[in-house]
């Protein structure tokens, strides 16, 4: 270990410094795509895939001001936030966000809404300290597949606690971060929000689709690497009981991202999770053996009988062209050399992979961008001994939102021109439900010790279902500083297997605003 903390001290004293940032950019797909251009030129060395951004970053700065401050429009509620206060030494702004939609089911035969009031504020302080707030009050008629979820699982998707009122669905959902830049090299940040790891759409590693939860975060960049340290605390509301109250749990993170040179960049990832309370009640609380900032340090004591939950990962990017980043990852959950270089099909291989192609203007048009990915999981994946260990945060994945045992492949379009935005999403995949009382690999909180089979495992397996997504839309961006637009879209999907046949096809129209990130593109969570 001394050796592995040796390297990645080397690795900073030869990269040289560069100035870290401090002013926070929400993370969401369909903005940070619009920065393509930029990310994914062979003539920058941008830290791509540990998100959000900083939005002061140099390597950024002219193109993000360029996307928040769009021409065609004067006046200013098309430009400006609601308050916008400049001073010498500190701003401050606050705006309302009205996220309202009305939509069709025609599959279902109902008429659904999405209806949001929010509020965001936040500002800096001199060059080195920023801070941003964001709250929301929902209220929705959801479709029948998106209803089917909430029933299951109990949490609007990757936001809260969803209570039901009615045929209507309300929950509370807050963000909050606020950040510190102390010195040129190093970032403080803490709050409680969401981290993404890769340069996919998905992630397998770290995603942004649980709910929002706690965080510490330590961000050294030093040149060409960036070294990321994150603790964070986790509402458990599925797990097995031990104080008729939800179990919480603990993570730590560490992610180190190397740019090799202007093309290639590699990455590693590490995780571990432990709960506050084991089955017996017994309190651990949060352990300070895990302040230990060494990336694979605690994931190898793990492996030697710790009895924690222990992830590692790579991540991998290399820009072909201009217009072409062919980038992958792979997660690996648990190793036994025995069963991972055999053919058996031992429940015992806990693996995920992804590999995809992305890129900035296709065809030579100016804001056309694009995205291709396959994601892969097998079945147990994710799952551990005790629920309360899953790799979940408030029941829901932290990696991608189908779980484990399952195959997709996605691709996006995305087009820019003025205020217009064109994005349109297919998505094809299968996965394996349980069936028979009997654990095929697609539920965390089942433990991975008890299979329907120890061999014989394969992608897919159980209840096979077959998953198919369509989306379009179209919105007319008002104002940039909070995504206020008006969006029309369309999806149309379908979920089969041979015992449900679910089918929405649906159009929807709104006003809508924030930068959060809303995913509706998710599976069956059970049988049903």
């Amino acid at each position: 270990m001394k050796r592995i903390f040796t390297n990645i001290i080397l690795l900073f004293l030869i990269s040289g410094v560069t100035k870290a940032q401090s002013v926070y950019q929400p993370y969401n797909y369909q903005f940070y795509q619009k920065l393509n251009e930029d990310v994914y030129s062979t003539k920058t060395r941008v830290h791509s895939s540990l998100r959000p951004f900083m939005a002061d970053d140099s390597l950024l700065k002219v193109h993000y001001d360029s996307l928040m401050n769009l021409n065609g429009l004067k006046g200013r509620f098309f430009n400006e936030h609601q308050i916008d206060v400049k001073s010498s030494n500190a701003t401050f702004y606050a705006d309302l966000l009205p996220d309202f939609n009305v939509s069709r089911d025609f599959s279902g035969k109902k008429n659904t809404n999405f209806g949001t009031l929010g509020i965001q504020l936040g500002g800096t302080f001199g060059k080195n300290f920023s801070y941003n707030v964001a709250g929301y009050e929902n209220r929705a008629v959801l479709p029948n597949y998106l209803q089917t979820y909430v029933n299951q699982v109990g949490i609007a998707p990757g936001q809260a606690y969803a209570g039901i009122y009615g045929n209507e669905y309300r929950w509370s959902y807050i963000t909050a971060n606020v950040s510190y830049t102390p010195i040129k090299f190093l970032n403080i940040s803490a709050g409680r929000d969401k981290t993404f790891v890769g340069d996919g759409y998905r992630s397998l590693l770290l995603s942004d689709y649980a709910s929002p939860y706690p965080f510490f975060k330590l961000t050294a960049t030093l040149g060409n690497v960036r070294y990321m340290a994150m603790w964070a605390y986790f509402d458990d509301p599925l797990s097995v009981k031990v104080d008729n109250g939800d179990r919480k749990k603990f993570g730590v993170f560490h992610y180190l991202d190397w740019n090799v040179s202007n093309r290639l960049s590699l990455g590693f990832f590490d995780a571990v999770i432990w709960a506050a309370k084991d089955d017996q009640g017994h309190k651990r609380g949060f352990d300070f053996t895990y302040i230990n900032p060494v990336i694979f340090l605690r994931p190898v004591e793990a492996s030697n009988g710790s009895p924690d939950n222990a992830l590692i990962g790579f991540t991998a990017k290399y820009k072909l062209t201009d217009g072409i980043t062919a980038y992958g990852q792979f997660a690996l959950d648990e190793f036994e050399s025995s069963s991972f270089f055999s053919s058996k099909g031992s429940s015992r291989n806990k693996y995920g992979f992804q590999l995809g192609i992305r890129g900035a203007n296709l065809f030579n048009v100016k804001g056309l961008n694009y995205l291709v990915e396959t994601n892969n999981v097998k079945p147990y994946t994710y799952s551990e001994r005790a629920s309360v260990l899953n790799y979940a945060e408030n029941g829901e994945p932290l990696g991608h939102p189908w779980g484990a045992n399952f195959r997709e492949a996605v691709g996006l379009l995305n087009y820019s021109y003025k205020r217009f935005d064109f994005t349109g999403e297919l998505d094809y995949g299968y996965y394996g439900l349980n069936i028979n009382n009997l654990n095929y690999g697609k539920d965390l909180y089942l433990a991975y010790q008890d299979p329907a089979r120890q061999n014989g495992n394969y992608t897919g397996q159980g209840l096979t279902t077959n998953m198919v997504y369509l989306e379009g839309k179209v919105a007319y961006l008002i104002n940039p500083k909070y995504n206020l637009r008006f969006e029309l879209g369309g999806l149309v999907r379908r979920d089969k297997n041979n015992q449900f046949n679910d089918k929405t096809s649906m159009l929807t129209f709104g006003i809508r605003s924030s930068f959060r990130s809303i995913y509706n593109d998710l599976v069956s969570y059970k049988t049903h």
